[in-house]
């Protein structure tokens, strides 16, 4: 398995605070740091967050000498928008800049009673999963607080409040290897002066990174998903390559770990449906044996294609089968309907821009070329 980057962070501008990236206990300190009581920071946080407002002269609620002071020596800035596209299904992306050489990428998708808003963690990918455009970009650097809260902010100003009611980090990049910003991150999108959201409406999609799993059960529960894509460790090294690292058995002990006692609680299991690769009825069979012992749903995706993969979609017959054979042993089964696919906005094709560090795109390249 080639070896992971060290993630770097993003590059905020030196001695200027962006306000935007703080959560509570970072925006008391903040507070706190220039002689501001700590109640200030929840009015800061409703300002930014609940009515988006990035301009200090308009936070009426707050001294002139205060705003003044923030003016001074703070900002708000969220990525910019540098494309937005609409879906025939109503589904949205925006393409992000972060910095003058990279882009991610955001996906709003509505549904009757609900608006879930994917949201990227990195710029590009560190792992390699085969089947995913995203891994493809190569990998250049975390994203920061800012701008992963960033997307929600900037999403919620295009949509009108009151549009996003799930959040998934399912975007560009592993967000368990961008643990610490992830975190401060999910602390915003739950606190009741920010966005709000309920613990079971904002998920955690993770290839399975071990003990930053067993770590993210420390400080939160929110909705987990896992991208598992196989029944058996062999299929899974080829697919999810840190597989290799953290094979089956250690990703499921970590995830029984992660929902505890809570009978209520149950892992979703991704798992995307490749004719002829992981679609058999004896693909379905043992995956069933293999979630006999873990609380979960399994959501089944059909593979989207994407330029220079050798991947096709399972057929609708394949999938159907694949499914009954999961809901005939009782597993929660949903098969994920392809939203966006027309924008490239489906479930593994953001791609952004990478400005890649790992090589990645040489190497592919280089292959190819050297193919028979």
């Amino acid at each position: 398995m080639n070896s992971v980057p060290a993630p770097v962070d993003s590059g905020e501008i030196p001695g200027t605070t962006n306000l935007l990236g703080l959560d509570r206990k970072a925006m008391e300190a903040f507070c706190a740091g220039i002689g501001e009581k700590p109640f200030r920071a929840s009015q800061l946080l409703q300002w930014i967050h609940q009515r988006g407002v990035d301009d200090f002269a308009l936070m009426t609620n707050l001294s002139k000498v205060f705003r003044a002071k923030l003016a001074d020596t703070c900002e708000i800035r969220a990525p910019e928008i540098v494309l937005a596209q609409k879906s025939a299904d109503g589904t949205c992306k925006w393409v992000l800049q972060t910095d003058s050489q990279n882009r991610v990428e955001t996906v709003f998708i509505p549904e009757e009673g609900r608006g879930t808003l994917c949201v990227s963690s990195q710029v590009g990918c560190a792992l390699e999963c085969s089947f995913c455009s995203t891994a493809k970009q190569g990998f250049n650097r975390n994203l920061s607080v800012a701008e992963i809260i960033g997307q929600v902010w900037t999403a919620q100003r295009e949509l009108g409040e009151g549009r996003i009611t799930n959040v998934v980090l399912m975007g560009m990049g592993e967000p368990l290897l961008n643990f610490n910003n992830v975190v401060s991150a999910i602390s915003l999108m739950l606190d009741d002066f920010t966005y709000g959201l309920s613990k079971r409406r904002v998920t955690l999609s993770t290839s399975g990174v071990v003990p930053a799993l067993d770590r993210l059960a420390e400080v939160t529960d929110i909705s987990l998903a896992v991208s598992l894509h196989a029944p058996h460790d062999e299929l899974r090294d080829v697919l999810v390559p840190i597989n290799r690292k953290y094979p089956i058995r250690e990703l499921l002990a970590a995830c029984k770990r992660y929902i505890g006692q809570d009978g209520r609680r149950k892992v979703t299991f991704e798992y995307v449906m490749l004719d002829g690769i992981n679609d058999s009825p004896a693909h379905a069979k043992a995956l069933v044996r293999l979630l006999s012992h873990v609380p979960s749903k399994v959501n089944l995706i059909p593979f989207n294609p994407f330029p220079g993969t050798d991947y096709r979609c399972s057929t609708p017959e394949n999938l159907r089968r694949f499914s009954e054979i999961l809901q005939q042993a009782g597993l929660i089964t949903t098969t994920r309907k392809t939203r966006g696919d027309d924008i490239d906005a489906a479930c593994g094709q953001l791609v952004g821009k990478v400005n890649d560090r790992t090589r990645r795109q040489i190497r592919l390249q280089q292959a190819a070329t050297a193919a028979p």
